[in-house]
């Protein structure tokens, strides 16, 4: 059976706290299996035979505006493509080594060239980015409270929906659910 990762926007921030037991609950009414949450911060592990994503982000996120009354953006990852996220190596590791946080945004499709050369006009001394697919990558090389840069800013400049999380997290994941099935 398919294992997908989903990554929540809103969930845990800016004052829209749901519990994990709660989150994984409703995923469970929603016919999930296996249903896990990662840390309480919106991400949830799950089984389905389904293997349309898109239809799952769609069922996902109509089932959490009901039960949480606020809308929840749903980005899914299947166990490959969150595997391969992990690997990724977006900037050179001397790039890697001078910054202090790097971070994966997750969005349901891959940035046009308009987007990302919208996005490129956001590089500063502290803030770099990578496009690769459904994801951005984020380098910032001092402390994120020291950047301009947040979803909200990402959002505004590209006009997409997305999710951000440490890649660290992602890689946490990974090692954490995929190891086994190796």
């Amino acid at each position: 059976m398919p294992r997908y990762f989903a990554f929540l926007r809103a969930v845990n921030v800016g004052g829209r706290t749901v519990r994990m037991e709660d989150l994984r609950r409703h995923f469970e009414s929603f016919g999930f299996r296996e249903v896990e949450t990662f840390i309480a911060s919106g991400n949830v592990v799950f089984e389905t035979r389904s293997k349309d994503a898109r239809r799952l982000e769609k069922r996902i996120e109509e089932g959490l505006r009901e039960a949480l009354g606020f809308e929840v953006a749903t980005f899914l990852r299947t166990e490959d493509e969150l595997a391969a996220l992990a690997d990724r190596q977006p900037f050179s590791q001397k790039e890697l080594d001078a910054g202090v946080a790097l971070n994966v945004a997750f969005l349901k499709e891959t940035l046009d060239e308009e987007s990302t050369g919208k996005l490129m006009k956001l590089r500063t001394e502290i803030d770099d980015f990578s496009v690769r697919g459904r994801e951005v990558f984020w380098l910032c090389r001092k402390r994120q409270g020291e950047s301009a840069f947040s979803n909200t800013v990402f959002e505004k400049a590209v006009g997409r929906r997305a999710t951000f999380r440490g890649l660290n997290t992602v890689r946490r994941m990974a090692a954490k659910y995929l190891s086994h099935n190796s």
